[in-house]
């Protein structure tokens, strides 16, 4: 069933901005926001008649803000700032990330503060519901004074310049966005005074990776979980360390949550009931202290998930519209809130694939009854030792990827803009280590579904069961060596489609599993 939200009234989520852009959900301007858009843009029409001064509407931006601009000159400006400010370079980024920065800015101007025209808006909701998406570089943004190119290239369609993605049966391609513009009987739109400012200063390139690091992250740190549970039953470790009673002394919510999830997942099995008394007294750090690495990279994350959230409902634009008489110039678009937690979350998944990268190790030594390199005919065969050096080789890719680019500014505009958030390198360096974890947790999955047939005739838990038969769907038993890249590709593409965490949660529905129960936030949610 579709759903509606409202655009500038409604609470913007990460789980409802997902699934406007996925069409899972109807965004739309309301009344109260039609009117509160016209009268912002009647305050922007009486400050160029009476010849006020107001940065933006009738100066120059940056070090060119004392340079006055004439009334007939003030539309031309607009037209000119995305122009001069398109000067993103590399490869366009993905058009979904593309499609959550119009719609994250739709709802940031529709809330009445920015001066826009009501056409403007609709215009940008045109490209949305039609799926015209932007075609925008991913280089190029200091994350201060806005993310400046990203937001120039994406507005450029606007008045009928740079170019679109459109997709159809045969796939999707870049066209130029005038012959698209033809196609619909379009005109490009004439910018009113403030309107190119207003629509490319804003956060929303840094938001929208943001937004997708927590969708991304959620489900790799879903995916941990199960993963290593099915590493330590595969090890015959124990469950003793996620007692509730020893995470009750050390109560950080987030160790909590994965003590429980472990329990969970971990009640039934056969397998861990077959060693309770092996005289074993500890087990390595990667599989006891789950919880506590596991559940710091939790905590990271939802720090994330409500700065984004807080962003995703904030106006980040300038100067500010208030009223004809008053505007604010300030520093809204500045990007240091989301750039310093992007950074922090950044080593939380790069420490995901740190210690997923141990256990694949402890899986191949040939300890605790599992054959070496987890195939019975080793020499010929090599078995599961090269996949390893796979995730070796993308946790130190991780590692090089963790100096925080927040830590450094570079001052631009000659000095007028001399501190910058350099937010936009970490949401897309943060995005990055996750495209890499979601590869070093298929290895690991793989490695770890091997291992526990070495255990049969014993079972795992219902749920990890279930969790090994979905994989085996897709991938089976190696009796000998493969091209083991297609196995790793097929299982990472379980874990990047979201689909292997969510066919487990469905299980653990059905059996009445509340694998997250009692911890609030830490969930994504459309409303």
């Amino acid at each position: 069933m579709l759903t509606h939200f409202n655009y500038g009234t409604d609470h913007l989520t990460v789980g409802n901005a997902i699934a406007i852009a996925a069409g899972k959900t109807k965004a739309i301007l309301n009344d109260k926001v039609i009117s509160q858009v016209k009268a912002s843009h009647q305050y922007v029409q009486q400050i160029v008649s009476d010849n006020k001064t107001v940065y933006g509407v009738n100066t120059g931006f940056g070090i060119l803000a004392n340079t006055k601009i004439s009334e007939e000159d003030t539309a031309t400006l607009q037209h000119k700032i995305l122009q001069s400010h398109s000067v993103g370079v590399g490869d366009a980024i993905a058009p979904e990330v593309a499609k959550i920065m119009l719609i994250t800015k739709v709802h940031a101007l529709a809330q009445g503060y920015s001066g826009v025209q009501l056409s403007t808006l609709q215009r940008i909701i045109w490209h949305i519901e039609n799926d015209i998406i932007p075609v925008v570089p991913e280089k190029g943004s200091v994350g201060a004074s806005g993310d400046l190119a990203p937001l120039a290239h994406l507005f450029l369609p606007l008045i009928g310049l740079g170019k679109v993605f459109v997709s159809d049966k045969n796939g999707t391609e870049q066209v130029n966005t005038n012959e698209i513009l033809k196609q619909k009987g379009l005109s490009p739109l004439q910018l009113g005074p403030k309107e190119g400012l207003a629509l490319i200063n804003g956060t929303q390139f840094i938001l929208s990776f943001a937004v997708k690091a927590v969708q991304r992250m959620h489900n790799c740190l879903e995916a941990a979980d199960i993963i290593g549970a099915m590493s330590l039953e595969a090890l015959t470790g124990t469950k003793a360390p996620f007692d509730e009673r020893l995470h009750d002394l050390r109560p950080y919510n987030g160790n909590k949550l994965v003590a429980q999830r472990l329990r969970l997942l971990l009640n039934g099995s056969d397998i861990m009931q077959s060693h309770v008394d092996c005289g074993r007294v500890q087990d390595p750090y990667s599989l006891r202290c789950m919880p506590q690495v596991h559940g710091a990279s939790r905590n990271a994350w939802l720090h994330l998930k409500e700065l984004t959230e807080i962003e995703l409902n904030a106006v980040t634009d300038n100067p500010i519209i208030l009223g004809a008489d008053d505007t604010i110039s300030g520093g809204n678009f500045h990007g240091q809130p989301l750039a310093l937690p992007l950074d922090y979350a950044c080593f939380a998944a790069a420490e995901i694939s740190n210690i997923s990268d141990r256990r694949c190790y402890l899986l191949l030594e040939g300890k605790w009854g599992l054959p070496m390199l987890l195939m019975k005919d080793v020499g010929l065969n090599s078995g599961f030792m090269i996949p390893q050096y796979t995730t070796a080789a993308l946790v130190t890719e991780n590692k090089t990827l963790c100096f925080p680019a927040s830590a450094d500014s570079i001052p631009t505009s000659l000095g007028q803009e001399d501190h910058v958030s350099m937010g936009s390198i970490s949401g897309r360096k943060l995005n990055k280590v996750l495209d890499n974890l979601e590869f070093i947790l298929a290895i690991e999955l793989l490695s770890a579904c091997q291992a526990i047939e070495f255990r049969r005739p014993l079972k795992s838990s219902a749920l990890l069961e279930f969790a090994h038969d979905y994989v085996r769907e897709f991938v089976g038993f190696a009796e000998e060596d493969r091209i083991f890249a297609e196995d790793i590709n097929r299982v990472a593409g379980l874990i990047k489609s979201f689909s292997f965490v969510e066919k487990v949660n469905e299980f653990a529905i059905k059996k009445n599993i509340q694998l997250n129960r009692n911890y609030s936030g830490f969930e994504i949610r459309e409303n």
